[in-house]
């Protein structure tokens, strides 16, 4: 992989890493360069039964450490394999949240009251698919609901997939050049769907998400998609699917729903239709969509969830309250 190594070793050099970062990097995608190699099998043309079953035999033998994973997940992303980025991306994504919510729920409501919700709750091991998560997420809600909802809401509602504050400063130079918050949402939504149309001209996944002409024609066409709409003192939004060219294409109630959940702990429950998960913990997927509006506005701001898959919607969509002293800037 001597020409692929170099780019890749490039690719990580200009994403920060340390020259020892990148070789341990490396280390990690020869062995599994290796692995398939020894079942007639090379990382580009494996499929991804193939990659579910290299996951599966690092964690027979332990050896499922999250740098080994995201080390491949970053040499699939680079070489453009989509499905396999995707199943990375779905076995990676939800590893931060549930001690991120039982760390947060600890300063908000105090250390007693957090071990007595996660006394119970088995975090499956990492590399684990998905569907394992359902149980810890139902038995999680189950015993987070007894506190108050202002308790449990505020602690669901964090940064637990820890996205960088940095990603969002340059909304908060939009907002300044603008002047308005009501021109920098346009703006903001401008700049996302020209986003989406430079993933579909290079043929790249946007995030978890493959890109087609429709996508971009429906992103377009709702300015609360990647963006958000002003009415009166809140900003409304509604998620892109997390499946968007199986959702728009879809016409079953049931599958739209499944198309449309992004959650990694949950989205199995709506085709089993069990366990039970409350709408309240979209919540969780509250405070990633508040994160922005946290960062440009400089402050924990508050969040409803209107509508999710768990309420039986085909859409998740969500309102934050613009702070007081933005509030008094749209009066003048």
């Amino acid at each position: 992989m001597t020409m692929r190594a170099e780019g890749f070793k490039k690719h990580l050099a200009g994403r920060g890493y340390s020259p020892d970062k990148v070789a341990e990097t490396l280390i990690h995608v020869r062995e599994a360069e290796d692995s398939f190699k020894a079942r007639g099998k090379t990382l580009e043309d494996a499929s991804v039964d193939d990659y579910m079953l290299y996951v599966e035999k690092l964690m027979e033998e332990g050896r499922n450490t999250e740098d080994r994973l995201d080390s491949l997940s970053r040499f699939v992303q680079f070489l453009n394999l989509k499905g396999p980025w995707i199943y990375f991306a779905s076995i990676l994504g939800g590893r931060t949240i549930l001690p991120s919510i039982r760390g947060r729920l600890t300063m908000i409501a105090g250390e007693e009251a957090s071990d007595a919700v996660f006394s119970k709750v088995q975090v499956p091991p990492l590399g684990s698919p998905p569907s394992a998560y359902l149980d810890a997420t139902s038995s999680l809600m189950k015993r987070i609901m007894k506190l108050s909802p202002d308790k449990y809401r505020r602690a669901l509602a964090g940064n637990h997939h820890k996205v960088p504050e940095a990603s969002f400063e340059k909304h908060r130079g939009w907002l300044r050049e603008e002047g308005s918050i009501d021109a920098w949402l346009k703006r903001m939504h401008k700049e996302a769907v020209a986003d989406l149309e430079r993933h579909l001209r290079e043929g790249k996944v946007w995030f978890e998400q493959v890109i087609t002409p429709e996508v971009v024609e429906y992103v377009k066409g709702n300015q609360e998609i990647l963006s958000g709409v002003r009415r009166g003192k809140w900003i409304y939004t509604t998620k892109i699917p997390y499946s968007p060219k199986e959702y728009l294409a879809e016409a079953d109630p049931l599958m739209k729903r499944y198309y449309m959940c992004h959650c990694p702990l949950a989205r199995e429950a709506v085709l089993r239709g069990e366990p039970e998960i409350p709408m309240e913990w979209c919540y969780c997927s509250a405070g990633f969509v508040k994160l922005r509006y946290d960062v440009v506005f400089g402050t924990d701001t508050e969040a409803e969830v209107l509508e999710s898959v768990f309420s039986g919607s085909d859409r998740c969509r969500f309102r934050i309250r613009i702070p007081d002293e933005y509030l008094d800037q749209l009066r003048r």
